[in-house]
């Protein structure tokens, strides 16, 4: 393949496409000085790489890690990543995305492993053969948010289900996820344990990351679901929004990790995506998931839920 270049409102400046055989991902463009690209620049590259006739193969020194924007938005990865990446000799190339795409990033041999928060979304993946392997690794909860005034009077709730009806018969604006990831997938739930189906002007479906939804909800006085982890970091930043609803056994939000299947095509780093699988199941990383935000927030973001650590817990 010969050198190409890409120019687009996005990239100010033209951006070198990967040569034949250099791992391309999210992160190729830390590695050519640009910033960090976006998932839809990071396909519009892939997409030109495989024009132009490049097969990618496997990098063993480089694993494609897809997951969900909590654990970008929260700071787990930058706390746990570089630990992996200095144990093994290894550099991991994030893309942080809803739990949606990045089963899909999966599913089109996008990347190497995933780390996600849906449970049946998951399973459908396995079953239908796109990943090789599955394990539990941790959970936090969602928690309904709102503002002060609390309209709705979801404080009252005896549920999460009864807070989404309340919402719905107060025609109290809500803003919805809209784009496939776990909080959505989850929120989607509720609203069917509730026997709604969400519509109307109150009912904003933004399709956008978690960060962005809990802005406008702040913005509109609105109510939305978030994971917990993502609502503190915001929180403490001074997001304008309470917790209206918390520690209802249907907001538990567990996380997986999941390699995808070799059978995807020779740029599956497989064996290092196997091996990332290892470390973060392994008791000492649960140990460090598990300290993860409790000396800021005087709780864990996240608490350890690997075999091995529940296995540790039952001697």
């Amino acid at each position: 393949c010969l050198m190409q270049t890409l120019s687009s409102t996005a990239l100010k400046t033209p951006a070198r496409l990967p040569l034949c055989g250099e791992r391309w991902s999210i992160n190729f463009a830390q590695r050519t000085g640009m910033k960090r690209l976006s998932l839809p620049h990071f396909l519009v590259l892939a997409a030109a790489v495989l024009a132009a006739g490049c097969a990618p193969s496997a990098a063993p020194g480089r694993l494609i890690l897809a997951t969900t924007t909590s654990t970008q938005d929260s700071g787990l990865l930058d706390y746990l990543l570089p630990d992996f990446e200095k144990a093994f000799g290894v550099r991991v190339d994030d893309v942080a995305v809803g739990t949606g795409q990045a089963l899909q990033l999966g599913k089109d041999g996008n990347a190497d492993v995933l780390l996600v928060h849906a449970r049946a979304q998951e399973d459908a993946f396995m079953e239908a053969g796109h990943g090789v392997r599955r394990e539990d690794v941790m959970y936090n909860d969602f928690v309904i948010l709102g503002p002060d005034s609390d309209p709705a009077g979801v404080k009252e709730s005896a549920s999460a289900a009864e807070a989404f009806r309340k919402i719905a018969d107060a025609q109290a604006v809500f803003i919805s996820r809209g784009d496939e990831s776990g909080t959505h997938t989850k929120e989607l739930a509720l609203w069917e344990s509730a026997g709604i189906a969400p519509e109307g002007r109150w009912y904003i479906s933004a399709g956008q990351g978690m960060g962005e939804v809990l802005a406008m909800a702040a913005e509109q006085r609105a109510y939305t679901l978030s994971d917990r982890a993502t609502y503190l970091i915001r929180a403490r930043r001074g997001l304008a929004l309470q917790i209206v609803l918390e520690k209802d056994p249907s907001l538990l939000n567990p996380y997986g990790v999941i390699a995808v299947s070799p059978d995807k095509g020779p740029q599956i780093n497989a064996v290092l995506a196997d091996r990332f699988i290892d470390w973060i199941i392994s008791v000492p990383v649960q140990e460090k998931i598990g300290q993860f935000g409790r000396e800021e927030f005087g709780q864990p973001l996240f608490f350890p839920d690997s075999a091995a650590w529940r296995a540790k817990q039952e001697r």
